[in-house]
Formats: structure tokens, sequence, C-alpha cells
């Protein structure tokens, strides 16, 4: 098992990537193999997740970042499948950042909280098709979803029909002022 995951952890490193491109520079510029330049950066910032201050902005970065590049990466591609699997990616997030928002007080508190994080967002991110976004997609948002989306469509008109209102009811009411004020100047 260990030589599996050594042989997908060198095929990684020789994908054709940012990533592996910038490995590259720097295995180029300081002559230290990319393998072992990977290692101490994935080492560093595990260290850093499990101990370090900061620990739930670096993640939540984690979470973003990269995921935000390779969206813009998919909307700007002709294939739809990229598109698919990124908006996969920020609706499981946005139910895990809702959960999250209700737990986090009590669960930051466990030991490795953030780097049990952590892999769960790299495990919804990761490039290959048992990923956590596609699994909790079909498995749990999805039916979840399909089962109440009368009620929750109802529930968005009623919400954009009273938004609605009280933009205009604003918009109308600041004009009346704006002209009010003109009126007495």
């Amino acid at each position: 098992m260990f030589a599996q995951l050594h042989n997908r952890y060198e095929a990684l490193l020789n994908e054709n990537n940012f990533v592996t491109d910038l490995l590259a520079t720097m295995e180029e510029k300081t002559g230290i193999q990319k393998k072992y330049i990977a290692s101490g950066v994935v080492s560093l910032i595990s260290l850093y997740l499990l101990f370090g201050y900061g620990a739930s902005l670096l993640c939540n970065l984690i979470g973003f970042v990269y995921p935000a590049y390779l969206s813009i990466k998919a909307i700007e591609s002709k294939k739809k499948d990229d598109d698919t699997q990124w908006l996969t990616y920020w609706v499981v997030y946005g139910f895990f950042s809702i959960a999250e928002a209700f737990s986090d007080i009590f669960l930051s508190w466990f030991p490795f909280y953030y780097a049990g994080k952590c892999l769960f967002l790299v495990w919804c991110m990761a490039p290959v098709t048992w990923n956590g976004s596609a699994i909790l997609y079909t498995r749990v948002v999805r039916p979840v979803f399909l089962r109440h989306q009368a009620t929750l469509d109802s529930v968005v008109n009623n919400l954009s029909d009273k938004a609605k209102n009280i933009a205009d009811t604003v918009t109308k009411e600041a004009v009346n002022q704006v002209l009010k004020n003109d009126k007495n100047q």
C-alpha cells in the first residue's frame, strides 16, 4: 500500500500544472529535488495546521483559493465537465460552511480540528472520481434538494418578491426625499 501511495505521489509530481511548474522552477534554482520540496511544504503546512496560530485562516485559504482559481479556469474553458465539478464543490462547500458556522465554536477546541477540516476540503476538491464533493452531493445534497425542491422554490420566490417590493419602496422614498429637498432649496 505504501508503494502505491509513493507511486501516486511521484505521478502527481510529474503532471503538468501550475504547482508542478512552480516546483520545477524551485528545483532548478535550489538544486533540491521537487519531491523533497513538495514533501517539506506539505509537512510544514501539516504542522502549522496542527499547532500553528491562524490554522483557521490557512485552512480556509486552502479550501477557497485553489478551488476559486480552478473555477475561474473552468469558466474560461470550453468544456462543461469542469464547470459541473466546481459547481458541485461550491455547493458542498456552502453547506459545509453553514453547518460549520453553528458547530465551529465547539469543534475548534478539539485537537487536530483544522487538520481534519483541511483534509476534508482537500478530499472535496481532489481530482479523482471519488472526491468528497461528488459523493456528498449525490448521496446527501441532491436527494434532500429533490425532496424539498417545490418548497424551496416557493420560499425563494416569496423572498424575491419581498426583496423587490422593499427595493421599490426604498427607491421611491429616496426619490421623494431628493425631490422634497430640491423643492425646499
